[in-house]
């Protein structure tokens, strides 16, 4: 597995990835309108010109992506981490997660926002040495 820049002619590729992906995540809410699953090729696209993409690539094939982009000076923000079903419980999330933090030397805190439902990915987090923050109501 080789992890490496995604460019925007991955974009198809990864945002199949993503519709599989979120699957899980949609059983979970009962709601198949979530964001990730309703996303055009275009919405993701035109994310390439904010967002910093990688792609985690086996056998000629997107099987992992992540995409992140500095939100204020110190702080950036992961968005849609994603791994096929087929490869998680492998340690690629963790990896892609190195990974894009090496292309943010400067920031000191890193935001990643996961549904409250969500706790495997919660939990794995936790298990990475993050602090998990609830928003205020």
């Amino acid at each position: 597995m080789i992890i490496e820049p995604a460019s925007i002619g991955d974009a198809l590729e990864i945002l199949s990835l993503q519709r599989v992906c979120y699957q899980s995540e949609a059983e979970i809410y009962h709601d198949y309108n979530i964001p990730p699953l309703i996303q055009t090729l275009e919405e993701i696209k035109s994310e390439f010109g904010e967002y910093s993409f990688l792609k985690a690539v086996k056998d000629d094939r997107i099987i992992g992506s992540v995409r992140a982009r500095m939100i204020t000076p110190g702080t950036f923000y992961i968005g849609r981490l994603i791994v096929h079903p087929d490869s998680q419980n492998q340690g690629m999330g963790s990896k892609l997660i190195g990974e894009i933090e090496n292309k943010f030397p400067e920031a000191e805190r890193l935001e990643f926002i996961t549904g409250h439902k969500s706790l495997k990915i919660s939990n794995s987090m936790k298990e990475g040495g993050f602090e998990i923050f609830k928003p205020k109501n």
